[in-house]
């Protein structure tokens, strides 16, 4: 299907696709909106300019994999009505669109460009996540803290990228992260000590999970064993945390196959995890994405409050027929950013890669690319 879900480009700065949003209302496509009020669900939910680093379309080990290939999964119980009224019971918040972004410097810069307003308006006018993913311990704890106190005195909900841990990509083009797993285990320490006390998102090292196939059983067992510690010392540190898990996507591994992974990652287990997070830097339709996470959900089993969060930026066209993942043409911005899906056990529409920055064929991998992102937005 892609390429993995990061194509990153590693700088120390605070810029690239560590921005932030603000809550849209979960239409199909994202359009101008002023920063509203969306609802949230605050037991549930939340990013920090890190160096540019994206992460670019997953890639499955397999191309042929169909997304409907991956729905086949016996389903498990409805949740009881007690259970659906927990689960949907919202208060009113926003999600954070950081103010430091590829996409805000190049439409500060271009004033007078013809393709401005466009971009403007219908992406950088978006709250986005912002990416941690250059291996920085010195520095981390301070750069997550400045994007969540940020958020905290806006009143609103960051999404963080976690995208360190050691092979993250297999070799591939955002390959890169933690030297060892010893190494990413202390930089997590440090990541979770900037987290505040707010609520605020993680998406936790997007392909981690859907492709750990390059790695041996054993290193594959330690890397689970360390994405099921960083999702307890994350919320430890602070109880309002929302921790996601890699599902990968619809047209990846089979549902039964990818909750059975997540599982020995703790995604299963309420001390680590609030659930699954899909679709990373990828094109599936959100239709798809939502039956595929459900699968993965009840596969997965533990408690009824897990829920998903969908990448949406780029899937308003869904995946290309041919299984092109770098820049595909034709492709279009999808819904909005909002945590008012109106979806039972899908917690939120994000847009994790920001659209515009390229995958590495319109640009340089994780740069913003005006063209591209006009394309998407128009």
């Amino acid at each position: 299907m892609v390429a993995a879900a990061s194509v990153v480009v590693a700088v120390g700065t605070v810029t690239g696709v560590l921005t932030a949003w603000d809550d849209g209302d979960g239409s199909d496509q994202a359009r101008p909106s002023p920063t509203g009020s969306a609802s949230t669900r605050l037991e549930r939910l939340p990013v920090v300019p890190s160096s540019p680093v994206t992460p670019s379309p997953s890639r499955s080990p397999s191309a042929s994999v169909s997304a409907s290939a991956t729905k086949k999964g016996a389903p498990t119980p409805s949740p009881s009505r007690t259970e659906r009224e927990q689960r949907t019971a919202t208060v009113h918040t926003r999600l954070y669109r950081h103010p430091e972004s590829q996409v805000l410097d190049w439409v500060r810069a271009n004033p007078d460009d013809p393709r401005r307003s466009v971009i403007e308006s219908r992406i950088a006018g978006q709250p986005a996540s912002v990416w941690f993913a250059d291996f920085t311990p010195a520095t981390i704890t301070s750069r997550v803290a400045a994007v969540t106190s940020g958020a905290a005195a806006q009143g609103r909900v960051p999404v963080l990228v976690v995208y360190a841990i050691p092979d993250r990509d297999c070799g591939g083009h955002s390959q890169g992260g933690a030297p060892d797993l010893a190494a990413y285990d202390a930089w997590i320490d440090r990541f979770a000590a900037g987290l505040g006390s707010d609520d605020v998102i993680v998406v936790l090292e997007p392909d981690s999970v859907a492709q750990a196939g390059c790695l041996s059983a054993g290193d594959r067992a330690d890397r689970f064993a360390s994405l099921a510690r960083a999702g307890r010392v994350l919320k430890a540190a602070n109880p309002r945390a929302r921790v996601y898990h890699d599902a990968g996507h619809s047209g990846w591994n089979p549902a039964a196959e990818q909750a059975a992974l997540l599982k020995q990652a703790g995604a299963a287990s309420p001390a680590s995890s609030d659930g699954i997070f899909s679709n990373v830097s990828n094109f599936h339709r959100t239709a798809d994405e939502i039956a595929y996470d459900r699968q993965v959900l009840d596969a997965l089993g533990g408690p009824a409050s897990l829920g998903a969060v969908i990448d949406t930026s780029r899937n308003g066209n869904g995946a290309p027929a041919d299984g092109e993942w770098c820049d595909p043409a034709g492709r279009k911005i999808g819904r909005a950013p909002t945590t008012n899906t109106g979806e039972e056990r899908i917690d939120a529409y994000l847009w994790v890669k920001l659209p515009g920055e390229s995958d590495g064929c319109k640009g340089r991998p994780g740069t913003f690319a005006p063209s591209y992102a006009y394309d998407l937005a128009r």
